[in-house]
């Protein structure tokens, strides 16, 4: 299964960083740095919370309604005349729901990375939410998801297999501060050494963010 870095590599995931780029008003290049940390950050965070069968009954729940893909079937309508304030207010609840009290501290850390302002990594991360459910949505589909057991597999997979393997990476690491962050500025070196000098022999996601931010 492809990860969801890969997603953003593909002729989908550059119509979808030129179209966050467009709705937000953000430099595409920027854009792309948010989506790539962002991304994998909020598959842990779904991940984490589909760990409880409360948690996964109402991700599967929502990726059987809501969200089930279509809003991938017309992304040109969504971006055509600008996203509209129903997405963003979607975007908001999902990131309010799968972050809780750890929204401003992600924001927070991008941005520093990014070198962007909190508000606009909040923008951006509005818009790609409600579009990242999308592709949940519709993998969620194709592999017929029907239990916890299988929507872990599924989550784990789009994250590289990392959180099958029983190893702590440090891809792992990296997603596990950033979502323990309080907003306090004190994990943002770690994250840094991860996203900018971080495990580009190896690949993965360490590799990715690395090959990204040292061009």
């Amino acid at each position: 299964m492809a990860g969801i870095l890969d997603l953003l590599n593909s002729d989908l995931g550059k119509t979808i960083v030129s179209g966050v780029s467009g709705s937000t008003g953000t430099d595409q290049n920027k854009t792309s740095s948010v989506l790539t940390m962002a991304l994998p950050v909020l598959m842990k965070a779904m991940e984490r919370n589909a760990s409880t069968p409360e948690g996964a009954e109402g991700l599967m729940g929502a990726l059987k309604g809501k969200h089930d893909g279509s809003i991938l079937d017309n992304l040109g309508g969504l971006f055509g005349g600008g996203v509209n304030e129903e997405v963003k207010t979607d975007g908001s609840k999902i990131l309010g729901h799968i972050l809780g009290n750890r929204q401003q501290g992600v924001e927070k850390v991008i941005g520093e990375k990014s070198g962007l302002d909190m508000g606009s990594v909040a923008n951006i991360l509005k818009v790609a939410a409600p579009i990242l459910m999308g592709v949940l949505g519709k993998q969620s589909r194709q592999n017929n998801v029907s239990s916890a057991g299988v929507l872990s597999g599924l989550l784990g997979g789009l994250l590289g297999g990392a959180s099958n393997s029983g190893a702590v990476t440090k891809e792992q690491t990296f997603l596990e501060k950033i979502l323990d962050s309080d907003g306090d500025g004190s994990v943002i070196d770690d994250v840094a050494g991860m996203v900018l000098g971080g495990n580009k022999s190896k690949g993965g996601l360490g590799g990715l963010l690395g090959g990204l931010f040292g061009k």
